[in-house]
């Protein structure tokens, strides 16, 4: 009963302190990981689960290994909540875990992976995604392109250097600040900005090679006169 009145007490507190992300939010959620508090645990879960999914999916050779990745990113963050001294934000902080996680995980299976067999789920097993997927709510980026479109840029971002390209998922398409980003990815904001530039415009050749191939999405993104 002690535990439960305490998370309810946990809750409660971070429903007054103001709007989401307020510093004085953070605190508390801070205080009660530190602590343990299996509600603190829950709403970190709620809040970073779904953007986290959508950076890592973006940064891994292979969208099906996000999950895994992602599962291994709040392990970590979750180990290493007390040595967290708030130098910069929390979001910051635990989207520096997933870009180094999702470098990581490039790295292990392009050593690994050649030697691996695939194995196909039993009958009436599941792949275990079902937690990690992202939100189902469209956003912005989604409204603005339809299906095709995205799945071209998705392939396109594919071909993007993995340096360039977490800049340039970071910037364009979680909407950070060059400052926030070279925190995350620990460069300095003028090698921010170039990564960004030579990121878009390697996008834009690898979206020009494919808008050739394909005539119909290339009128598809033709401004409206």
């Amino acid at each position: 009963m002690a535990d439960t009145t305490v998370g309810f007490q946990f809750e409660a507190s971070l429903r007054v302190s103001g709007s989401v992300g307020s510093e004085f939010e953070e605190t508390a959620l801070l205080a009660g990981l530190r602590r343990g508090d299996e509600a603190a645990y829950e709403i970190l879960i709620q809040r970073y689960e779904k953007p986290v999914y959508s950076l890592v999916a973006r940064l891994v050779d292979d969208p099906s290994d996000a999950a895994d990745a992602v599962q291994e990113v709040f392990l970590k963050v979750f180990r290493k909540i007390g040595w967290f001294r708030g130098e910069s934000s929390l979001k910051t902080w635990i989207y520096r875990i997933a870009v180094n996680e999702a470098r990581n995980q490039r790295r292990w299976f392009g050593r690994h992976r050649k030697r691996e067999v695939g194995l196909d789920p039993l009958p009436g097993e599941s792949v275990g995604c079902g937690d990690w997927l992202e939100d189902p709510q469209r956003s912005p980026y989604e409204i603005a392109l339809d299906h095709e479109t995205r799945a071209l840029i998705e392939d396109a971002l594919k071909e993007v250097s993995p340096s360039f390209r977490a800049a340039l998922v970071l910037r364009e398409i979680e909407g950070l600040s060059y400052e926030e980003i070279a925190e995350i990815l620990e460069i300095s904001l003028g090698t921010v900005k170039s990564r960004i530039l030579r990121g878009r415009e390697a996008l834009r050749r690898s979206l020009g090679a494919r808008l050739e191939a394909s005539p119909a999405l290339r009128l598809s993104l033709q401004p409206a006169d």
